[in-house]
């Protein structure tokens, strides 16, 4: 039973960008970057794939990547993942999403450092720079107590400056804890155990954030904060970003 595995939850359809993981950027599935990526930032790390569709599996086949078949009616990808780790029987967890191709060694040091502490569960953040990303529902915002833990996720801009009647700038973001959740997760074996029993939130069907099922259940969720840059993928216009930052563009 290893003490620490890194589980990629992988899902083919999606409703923002139907088969995001498939789409081929410079000519590659967007789903291999994630995997080599990974693969060089934690070398050591054992690492699966847990997968929902045969056509995923068969995409990281010839790189050799060990990937799970997982159910397809999975309400989240840390479901995903607790199905898979009762199999790989990991006492920790990393969850990268497996649309997170700039993930970093720095990023996954940092949960795996958090998630040796006491809290349930660690996740990563990163300061906001531009109003208009702030208040894009698409860029998932976290605020935090004075010891680091997650106090609420939301897609709505927060905190509101009620002050400014909600009307801010780049400059007023960049002064104040204005923090963008980043997709990327670690967990203890008995949070994931337990995750999976537990009936989804009402604040997590509103918002659809499965990260507010651990809060609006008592459990403790660590914040890490990182400056390491990073594209999640979240539409195709992601997916041109990142082409952009390989050099050459998406096609």
């Amino acid at each position: 039973m290893p003490e620490l595995a890194i589980i990629v939850p992988c899902r083919l359809e999606s409703k923002r960008f139907p088969r995001k993981l498939l789409h081929r950027i410079k000519g590659r599935p967007l789903l291999l970057w994630v995997a080599e990526q990974i693969t060089r930032a934690a070398p050591g790390v054992e690492l699966w794939f847990a997968v929902d569709d045969p056509l995923l599996a068969d995409c990281l086949a010839p790189g050799g990547y060990r990937t799970l078949m997982t159910r397809t009616d999975h309400a989240s990808g840390t479901d995903r993942i607790a199905e898979a780790n009762r199999t790989v029987r990991a006492a920790r967890v990393i969850n990268v999403q497996a649309d997170e191709p700039l993930v970093s060694a720095g990023q996954i040091r940092m949960l795996a450092s958090l998630i040796s502490g006491p809290a349930d569960m660690s996740t990563l953040a990163t300061r906001f720079t531009t109003a208009a990303d702030f208040r894009n529902p698409n860029q998932v915002k976290v605020v935090c107590d004075r010891e680091g833990r997650a106090v609420y996720f939301s897609r709505a801009p927060i905190p509101y400056p009620r002050d400014l009647g909600g009307e801010v700038d780049d400059r007023w973001v960049g002064a104040h804890p204005c923090y963008k959740h980043l997709g990327l997760y670690a967990y203890k074996a008995a949070l994931l155990d337990e995750f999976a029993r537990l009936p989804a939130g009402r604040l997590e069907e509103i918002e659809r954030l499965e990260q507010l099922r651990v809060i609006e259940n008592g459990r403790s969720i660590a914040v890490g904060l990182t400056d390491d840059p990073t594209i999640g993928v979240d539409t195709p216009e992601d997916a041109a970003k990142f082409g952009a930052h390989l050099g050459g563009g998406a096609r």
